[in-house]
């Protein structure tokens, strides 16, 4: 099978540095591996992804378990969390929480490290990645959202109302404020609708 060399430099080119980052290169063929290497030179940009402390200048992650084995879904599965630690933040039980909210709710994923070498910065970065298959992408999410990030939203919004003036409280418009996530939800419902009547 030949490589389309002109249309890997032409994709590569396109997608953002987090995207580029996120290319499992080993799904890559010789010619798209140098292709690839190509383009994050050219962008300042190093990889090494990690499982289980196989970089040398690491330890063994705490994601790690005994047993964990690539799942064959990996290369052509969806990232649907990412969490990077910041100054004086270990989001460690916060990548394990949502992993363990996932399998709860009874949908494979896969919880990996990916260490970035930022082109201004002499420390690399660890970023956890939560992978799912890709057809499970939007339920995977959803969970996420229900089990995780909705609490913390829950967190913010209470800390919001408690900073409001009874005056301006009582003025709040809820039905405006949540519009829009009101809209997202009448969209894709009606997308699915409709491509279940096409299908019929």
């Amino acid at each position: 099978m030949t490589t389309d060399t002109a249309y890997l430099r032409r994709h590569y080119a396109s997608l953002s540095d987090e995207a580029l980052l996120d290319v499992d290169e080993t799904d890559l063929t010789q010619d798209a591996k140098q292709i690839y290497d190509t383009e994050l030179a050219e962008r300042g940009l190093t990889r090494q992804e990690t499982e289980g402390g196989d970089d040398p200048s690491s330890t063994a992650s705490p994601i790690d378990r005994a047993g964990d084995r690539k799942p064959d879904w990996l290369g052509a599965g969806a990232v649907v969390a990412r969490f990077t630690p910041r100054p004086g933040l270990d989001t460690t039980d916060g990548a394990l929480e949502a992993r363990d909210a996932l399998e709860a709710a009874g949908i494979p994923c896969y919880l990996s490290t990916l260490w970035v070498d930022p082109p201004r910065d002499t420390e690399p970065k660890q970023e956890l990645r939560l992978m799912v298959p890709g057809n499970l992408n939007f339920e995977a999410e959803s969970v996420l959202d229900k089990e995780i990030f909705n609490p913390e939203a829950e967190t913010m919004w209470k800390a919001h109302f408690q900073m409001l003036s009874d005056e301006d409280l009582r003025a709040m418009d809820l039905q405006l404020v949540f519009a829009g996530r009101k809209d997202w939800i009448e969209r894709v419902t009606r997308a699915y609708e409709e491509e279940l009547k096409q299908r019929q």
